[in-house]
């Protein structure tokens, strides 16, 4: 069997389960399965890397947002009927060569919004875990199914246990099935930051991608990465790594438009590329 390799795939042609559009420096993805709960495919993975891959290298795209076709399921996880016959899930290598679903495992450093539309459950959860800023319906609920199918509950899992108190994540991983985590608990323990009508999620999302649209994107690139490095760190070493990021900042000319800008009182004039340098008459 011929595998399907994300370099063959053209973004421009209908996708296999998922919508993406750029409109505006956002990126909309959307997961467009609703007949099948929006669940995902072998092939549906390698699509998400050749998009994220796009997001990545596409200097206009500021921010992008996920979310899912429908009101009911956000993604039911992973489709079993999709497996071919070799009853494999993935393809047994390391982490960094077979994972690549959510925007952390694909080393995106721009902004990801999760607009949570309903029921989120196993893979699905990928998305959630690893998104910079969680929305949800109301109605939705998050759930992980993974040993109620001999599968470990690990990935996804670990992201919970960052997101949740350990206890909750526990009760979710061990459960399975019996515990639905709905919407308003979800929001509480902070797997969610903020809770919204079903007709308002997407508006929602697009009025902070908008907003971050303002910022500089360097700047917003190594804030990310300095929080999402100190789930990794001790504190000390967290803020060791964040000063070196700050301190690489300061030779982008973003640096200097911002500070400009507001004293001029005119709008900034951010520079996309993540590699310019200030230029010695600049400084």
């Amino acid at each position: 069997m011929v595998k399907f390799r994300y370099e063959d795939i053209d973004l421009e042609a209908p996708l296999d389960g998922i919508l993406y559009e750029k409109r505006d420096g956002i990126a909309f993805i959307t997961i467009n399965r609703p007949d099948k709960g929006n669940s995902l495919t072998k092939r549906m993975e390698q699509i998400f890397r050749a998009i994220w891959r796009d997001v990545r290298e596409d200097g206009d795209v500021r921010v992008s947002i996920v979310t899912a076709a429908g009101e009911r399921h956000f993604s039911t996880g992973f489709d079993v009927t999709s497996i071919d016959e070799s009853g494999a899930v993935a393809n047994n290598l390391p982490f960094k060569e077979d994972v690549f679903w959510s925007p952390r495992h694909n080393d995106v450093w721009k902004p990801t919004i999760c607009a949570v539309n309903g029921l989120a459950v196993g893979a699905g959860l990928h998305f959630v875990v690893d998104a910079d800023i969680v929305i949800a319906t109301e109605n939705a609920a998050f759930m992980d199914t993974h040993v109620n199918v001999g599968m470990v509950g690990a990935l996804e899992n670990v992201g919970l246990a960052k997101r949740l108190p350990l206890g909750s994540a526990l009760r979710m991983t061990l459960m399975g099935r019996h515990y639905r985590m709905p919407a308003k608990r979800a929001y509480e323990l902070g797997l969610v930051d903020e809770l919204v009508p079903a007709d308002a999620l997407l508006k929602t999302a697009e009025e902070m991608a908008r907003a971050m649209l303002e910022n500089s994107p360097q700047a917003m690139s190594l804030s990310q990465q300095a929080v999402w490095g100190s789930l990794e760190r001790s504190y000390q070493d967290a803020l060791e790594h964040a000063w070196a990021l700050l301190r690489l900042h300061w030779a982008h000319p973003d640096f200097k438009e911002g500070p400009c800008a507001f004293a001029e009182k005119r709008k900034p004039k951010w520079n996309p590329d993540p590699n310019a340098r200030n230029t010695e008459s600049d400084v």
